[in-house]
């Protein structure tokens, strides 16, 4: 059984940084979770206050609730993850549901910040959430993990990748931490041999980007990585890289790591293609995003390549399945924060049914049941096959790269 972890709320809202981390119907049948254990029924509560008190649902359907940035500068993050989300829901719904039980999404748009983050949370509660897919962002993440502590409610962030997210009991991950993308970065780019000589800029006033930024200097020199230079930028002085890009040029830089988010990237592309430099870039899940940039002139990421687990070209039937029903829902091809939370809304399906839970039971004792029941979970999803998950509240899951070609995005696998 999954052993308690503590967090304490005052590191958490220390770290309250905002950062992201990290149609035709698909068959249900195509994700599949471990069978297990026999169904459990909570006693139903009394009245419809006693049920709302407790989180229970006097409906009879399951509510999941999600929250994420859907306008300002991260809107391409949030939007991605409530859609994703929803397409998830219908098909749930359309099988059946959970449980036989069918299921509610709702959203709220916390705008990447941490203050806001908690009133969306509480907003969520109030509709009657029962488990959370959330938040989309790290920093926002950060600063509601000790309230879903407090209400031991059932908690698992589709993109927030700061490390100690996971730390409290009832905290999950769909995609991965910051060290674990520092890690994996530095072993495809060793491993393929990219590069030997990297150069790094990063954002050294952002979690996100300096978790994995030191975690890559880590790994390394296990890969036969030599790190020629490493340049950061902060959030005061984050439109000018030629400084950064010159001394990574002169460091002899094959490759420059860029483990940030896509608006700063497309500048560092630009500025990089003024100057006549045209080094290998190498990005990582933030980056997903730049081809939906307004304004941006996407010849200038022609190459680009990114550690991603979900790529909308790949051939495999759930992917294309999912790819053609987001556009046909929402006009747009779906990113790697779409596929995290669809996944993590089949993970919730897939410990549901082996805890057996029920929307009668509180969301203290759903949350119960389903902390054991995800160290069972293993399937295969949009961002991996044969997802699990540990103890650390941290999914094991294969990486994978991505280059930008033509204009749209190419798996490496």
């Amino acid at each position: 059984m999954k052993m308690k972890r503590t967090m304490c709320a005052a590191m958490a809202a220390a770290m309250a940084v905002s950062a992201a981390g990290c149609g035709n119907s698909a068959s249900t049948s195509e994700t599949t979770a471990a069978a297990g254990g026999s169904e459990t029924t909570a006693a139903a509560g009394g009245s419809e206050t006693a049920a709302a008190d407790s989180g229970a649902s006097a409906e009879g359907e399951f509510v999941l609730g999600g929250s994420g940035p859907l306008t300002g500068s991260a809107a391409i993050y949030g939007n991605a993850v409530k859609n994703g989300g929803q397409i998830a829901v219908d098909e749930i719904n359309a099988a059946g549901g959970i449980n036989g039980h069918q299921v509610k999404w709702i959203f709220e748009d916390d705008e990447a910040d941490a203050e806001k983050a908690v009133n969306a949370y509480n907003t969520l509660k109030d509709g009657g959430m029962q488990m959370f897919v959330g938040t989309t962002t790290s920093g926002a993440c950060m600063a509601v993990i000790a309230e879903t502590e407090n209400d031991n409610m059932f908690q698992i962030t589709p993109s927030g990748s700061t490390k100690d997210i996971t730390a409290p009991a009832n905290v999950f991950r769909m995609c991965f931490s910051d060290p674990a993308q520092g890690t994996k970065s530095a072993e495809y780019i060793g491993q393929n041999k990219l590069a030997t000589k990297v150069g790094v800029i990063y954002d050294n006033s952002d979690a996100y980007s300096s978790g994995i930024y030191e975690n890559f200097v880590k790994e390394a020199p296990n890969q036969g990585i030599e790190v020629v230079g490493a340049e950061s930028f902060n959030s005061e002085s984050k439109t000018d890289f030629k400084t950064q890009l010159q001394k990574l040029k002169d460091a002899g830089s094959e490759l420059v790591f860029l483990p940030f988010y896509y608006t700063e990237a497309s500048l560092v592309l630009k500025q990089a293609n003024e100057m006549g430099w045209a080094p290998k870039f190498f990005g990582c899940d933030g980056m997903d995003g730049i081809l939906s940039l307004p304004d941006f002139d996407t010849s200038l990421a022609e190459g680009l390549m990114l550690l991603t687990p979900f790529s909308a070209d790949a051939s495999d039937e759930l992917t294309q399945n999912f790819v053609a029903k987001y556009k046909e829902a929402y006009g747009d091809t779906p990113n790697q924060f779409a596929a995290d939370a669809y996944d993590a809304v089949y993970v919730i399906k897939a410990a549901a049914e082996t805890a057996g839970i029920t929307p009668d039971m509180s969301v203290s004792d759903i949350t119960d049941a389903m902390e054991p029941a995800m160290l069972e979970v293993k399937m295969d999803g949009l961002t991996g096959k044969d997802i699990s998950f540990d103890e650390e509240g941290e999914p094991n899951k294969a990486p994978k790269a991505v280059e930008i070609v033509s204009g749209a995005y190419k798996s490496l696998e």
